[in-house]
């Protein structure tokens, strides 16, 4: 067997080693090479910032697969091999240590890494970001009862961490630069609801605030606004977002617009490389428009989707984009995309739990949010999904009608 009868995946995280094992499930018999740089197998980060947070879970619970599975199955998982080039026209990967490797096919499944803070005192000790095992294990010595924690950022990670700190002990405040949380993801009642939720819980959430430098001398000691006053802490996590990584694929000449550019299949510019996960930007049938998705499930979907495209299907990423969030004892799902929506329809499915309907100007339902306990928001959710995927028209008065089964509303549609 030739080096380019070798299915090389770049980025050794979820999408990847799903991607890994879909290829054998598919049929493919040649070489797989999963290529990582974190010195680590494969694991989920979901649970980083929630069960491992709160010492529910160890990070080597956190792997995706054990030891004897990449044996078993074939597939050279080399966990400390970061790549340093892609050779288009010789169609192989430079290692960092000079090696090259030739592929039949290359994933690129590398990811994204957080947005660090642009601010004076981003390097004392205790200040954190959150994305890898080594980030939760640093963050996770922090936490512990009567600790001051700064979260900046009230996006979802923010939002997790402050929730985890607060279950430890810690007296937590949220800063935030925008008007709200959640922004880009979800309409404001949906964000509002949340964050109430924080408060009383005893979270100080504080919006419009500019931070200005970090303060302190060998460690942190607190965080400055733009307003001079001083807002004493033991340590810092930033959750400002992550921007995809991309360098490998600039660097190749391919196409990036958020991400690396994909088509519906996965495929790049070049038809021997895919882009998948994180890291990838692709048009999606039923928004009309291309977006880049950060979230488990899509890192589980488009692994699949990839594997089958690399060996000639032709199988387009269409699904509806589905999310969760798990903060204190209630559960955030999100089908579709609520921040396209232009009015918000609310259901109240049980005491402290409801699901919020979005809907765009011709009454298409795009986004459906629910938050409180699992029972009581995930078959609203789910059924939503499906009502998404059908770009169904549908009375707002039927959406807030707890009495009206949205599996009715499904129905209809059908007929």
């Amino acid at each position: 067997m030739s080096t380019t009868d070798t299915m090389v995946i770049v980025g050794a995280g979820q999408c990847g080693a799903r991607a890994a094992h879909a290829l054998r499930e598919n049929g493919w018999d040649g070489a797989i090479t999963l290529l990582g740089d974190e010195g680590l197998s494969p694991y989920e980060r979901p649970p980083l910032s929630k069960s491992v947070l709160l010492g529910q879970k160890t990070t080597a619970q956190c792997t995706i697969y054990d030891e004897a599975f990449y044996r078993d199955q074939r597939i050279d998982l080399r966990i400390d091999a970061p790549v340093a080039a892609i050779d288009r026209a010789g169609r192989k990967v430079v290692l960092a240590s000079g090696d090259t490797l030739g592929y039949h096919r290359l994933l690129i499944a590398t990811g994204a890494r957080p947005r660090r803070l642009e601010l004076p005192g981003v390097t004392l000790r205790g200040v954190h970001v959150l994305r890898g095992v080594h980030d939760a294990l640093a963050i996770g010595a922090e936490l512990s009862p009567g600790r001051r924690i700064v979260v900046i950022g009230a996006g979802f990670i923010g939002l997790e961490i402050a929730a985890t700190a607060v279950a430890r002990g810690c007296e937590v405040v949220v800063l935030e630069a925008a008007p709200r949380a959640l922004m880009r993801a979800v309409p404001e009642v949906v964000a509002g609801y949340l964050v109430e939720q924080h408060r009383q819980r005893g979270v100080d959430v504080r919006f419009a605030v500019q931070v200005e430098r970090i303060v302190g001398t060998a460690c942190v000691s607190g965080v400055q606004p733009i307003d001079g006053t001083t807002m004493a802490c033991d340590a810092v996590i930033a959750g400002i977002g992550v921007t995809p990584r991309t360098e490998l694929a600039l660097a190749a000449g391919l196409d990036v617009e958020n991400g690396v550019a994909v088509d519906a299949t996965l495929r790049t510019n070049d038809p021997q490389i895919f882009a998948a996960g994180d890291v990838c930007s692709f048009p999606h049938p039923l928004i009309g428009r291309r977006i880049r998705l950060e979230c488990w499930k899509n890192a589980e979907d488009q692994a699949r989707i990839a594997a089958r495209n690399m060996l000639g299907h032709g199988e387009t990423c269409s699904s509806v984009p589905w999310f969760w969030s798990d903060q204190y004892d209630m559960t955030i799902q999100i089908a579709g995309m609520p921040a396209l929506g232009t009015t918000t329809v609310v259901r109240e499915t049980g005491s402290a739990s409801r699901v919020f309907f979005a809907l765009d100007g011709d009454a298409v339902l795009v986004g459906a949010s629910g938050v409180g306990q699992v029972g009581e928001i995930a078959r609203d959710v789910r059924f939503a999904q499906e009502l998404i995927a059908r770009r169904a028209r549908v009375e707002p008065r039927l959406l807030a009608d707890r009495a009206t089964k949205l599996r009715s509303l499904l129905a209809a549609e059908v007929q």
